[in-house]
C-alpha cells in the first residue's frame, strides 16, 4: 500500500515535533517536516499528498506559501495552522484555497487529525470516481462501444465524431435493438461534457400525468403525494447530456411545454414560480419515423424541427453483413468473462445460421441468442445446433396457454425433435425418456 505523504511546514521546533507524533500514529502516514516556507516549495517536487501549513513563518506569508503551493497543484489539500484566530483571515485563506484554518489550541490536534482523514477519504473517493469515469469513457469509445466494420456502421462513426466536437442536438433513429442509447452515450462521453452527467429519460416508460414532474421537477405541495421538493433530470442532466429516448410517445401537451424550455433554456419546477436556467446538451431517439409522425399529426412540427439537430440513423443488423460475427464473438467473450469461463469457439456452420438469420430484434436479439447458445454449447465450441431463434418468446407464448401435463409435453418433445432433425434417439437421450415414448407419442398423432 502506498503511504500518504504529508508535509508539516512549521517554525517551531517543539510544536512541529507534537503534530508529527501526532500524526504518524496512523502508520500510513508518511510524516516530512520544513522550518520555512521556502523549504517547503523546495520540496514539491516530491508531490506530497497533504500539507499543514502554520501561517506565520519567518521567511514568507502564509498566503504566499498558499499561493505557490496552488501555483504548483490547485488540487493539493492545504491545512492552515495560525496561533491567531482571525475569522477575517481565516475566510481570506480559505477562499483562497485553502481547505480548513486551523487554531493553535488544545483542541488543534484532534481537529487537525480529523480533518486529514476527512481529506484523505475525499481524495480517496475522488480517484475512485475518475477512474469509473475513465473506464466508462474506455467502454464507449467509438471502436469499443459500438462493433463493426460495415460500410453502414462506420457511417455512423463518422458522424458521431462531429456530433462528439460540438454542442448540437443529435436526433437517433433506428428499430428497436440497434444500439441508440449506446450510440448516445458513446457522443456524450468522447465529448467535452464527458465528465458531467450523462440522464436517461424513457419517455414510453413514464405515465402521461408525470412526465412533466419527472422532466422539470416539482416543489413540495404541488399535487398530492408531492411532499418534498424533487429535482427534474433536466436540472440533473445540467451541464451534461439529457438523452430522451422514444421521443415519438411524448403526448402533444406535453411536446408544447418541452419546446418552450428549450427555446427559452429556462423552466419551473411543477408547482413553482422560480425561473432556472440550464445549459443541456440534448439528444434524442426514436424507433419511429418523426417527420412521419408530424404528418399525421402525432408530433409538433416546430418541435420536430428543433430537435432534428444533427440526424444520425442507425441501420439494422440485417444489413450489416460480417457485423453479425463481430457482434458474437464481442458477445460470447464478454459472456465468458463474467461468468469466468473459457472462452467459446464459434463454428463455420454456426456463423452461416446467424448471417442467414433477419434479426428482427437487431443487436439485441443477437445477444439474447448468444447467450443462451454459449450456455447450451457442449464443450468449447457454439455449433448451429446450439443457436435457436425466438426461444424466449415461444416459450413466453407457450406458458402463456392453458394447456395440459401431456400437451406440454407433446409440444416439448416436438421442439427437440425439429432441434435435432428428427433424431429420435438423440432427443430421448436429451430429455432422458424411453424412445418408446417417442414412438407412442408419434403413432398417437400427439406431435409430428
Amino acid at each position: 500500500m502506498n503511504s500518504y505523504k504529508i508535509f508539516v511546514v512549521e517554525d517551531d521546533p517543539m510544536y512541529a515535533r507534537i503534530l508529527s507524533y501526532h500524526l504518524s500514529q496512523n502508520p500510513d502516514y508518511d510524516i516530512e517536516t520544513f522550518e520555512s516556507g521556502r523549504a517547503c516549495l523546495s520540496n514539491l517536487y516530491k508531490n506530497p499528498d497533504l500539507i499543514t501549513l502554520d501561517y506565520s513563518l519567518p521567511d514568507l506569508s502564509g498566503l504566499e506559501i498558499l499561493n505557490k503551493i496552488k501555483e504548483f497543484n490547485n488540487e493539493l489539500p492545504v491545512i492552515i495552522i495560525s496561533g491567531q484566530s482571525d475569522i477575517n483571515t481565516a475566510v481570506n485563506l480559505l477562499k483562497e484555497g485553502a481547505y480548513d484554518y486551523i487554531v493553535k489550541d488544545e483542541e488543534a490536534k484532534n481537529r487537525l487529525w480529523n480533518t486529514v482523514k476527512n481529506i484523505k477519504e475525499h481524495t480517496k473517493l475522488k480517484r475512485e470516481v475518475e477512474n469509473l469515469r475513465e473506464e466508462v469513457a474506455k467502454k464507449y469509445t467509438f471502436n469499443k462501444g459500438i462493433i463493426g466494420n460495415s460500410k453502414g456502421i462506420k457511417r455512423v462513426f463518422s458522424i458521431m465524431e462531429k456530433a462528439a466536437k460540438t454542442n448540437i442536438t443529435v436526433s437517433i433513429t433506428g428499430e428497436t435493438g440497434t444500439g441508440k442509447e449506446v450510440v448516445a452515450k458513446s457522443i456524450h462521453y468522447n465529448s467535452p461534457k464527458a465528465d458531467k452527467p450523462f440522464v436517461v429519460v424513457n419517455v414510453s416508460a413514464i405515465p402521461k400525468e408525470l412526465i412533466e414532474s419527472e422532466m422539470f421537477g416539482h416543489e413540495k405541495g404541488a399535487f398530492t403525494g408531492a411532499d418534498r421538493r424533487r429535482i427534474g433530470k433536466f436540472e440533473q442532466a445540467n451541464g451534461g447530456t439529457l438523452f430522451l429516448d422514444e421521443i415519438a410517445e411524448m403526448a402533444l401537451p406535453m411536446q408544447a411545454k418541452l419546446l418552450r424550455v428549450i427555446q427559452e433554456r429556462e423552466l419551473s419546477r411543477v408547482g413553482g414560480n422560480e425561473i432556472i436556467k440550464f445549459n443541456t446538451r440534448i439528444i434524442i431517439a426514436t424507433h419511429r419515423n418523426l417527420l412521419d409522425e408530424v404528418k399525421k399529426g402525432n408530433f409538433r412540427e416546430d418541435l420536430y424541427y428543433r430537435l432534428l439537430g444533427l440526424p444520425i440513423e442507425l441501420p439494422p443488423l440485417r444489413e450489416r453483413g460480417n457485423d453479425i460475427i463481430l457482434l458474437a464473438r464481442h458477445f460470447i467473450k464478454s459472456f465468458c468473462k463474467e461468468n469466468q469461463i473459457e472462452i467459446l469457439k464459434l463454428s463455420q456452420e454456426a456463423q452461416e445460421k446467424l448471417l442467414n438469420y433477419p434479426f428482427p430484434g437487431n443487436v439485441r436479439e443477437l445477444k439474447a441468442v448468444i447467450e443462451l447458445a454459449a450456455v447450451m454449447a457442449i464443450g468449447d465450441t457454439i455449433t448451429k445446433d446450439d443457436i435457436s431463434f425466438h426461444k424466449i418468446n415461444e416459450m413466453s407464448d407457450l406458458l402463456s396457454k392453458e394447456l395440459t401435463l401431456d400437451e406440454y409435453n407433446a409440444k416439448i418433445v416436438s421442439a427437440f425433435l425439429h432441434k435435432y432433425n428428427g433424431n429420435i434417439t438423440e432427443v430421448a437421450a436429451k430429455l432422458n425418456i424411453g424412445k418408446s415414448t417417442i414412438y407412442r407419442m408419434k403413432k398417437q398423432g400427439v406431435i409430428e
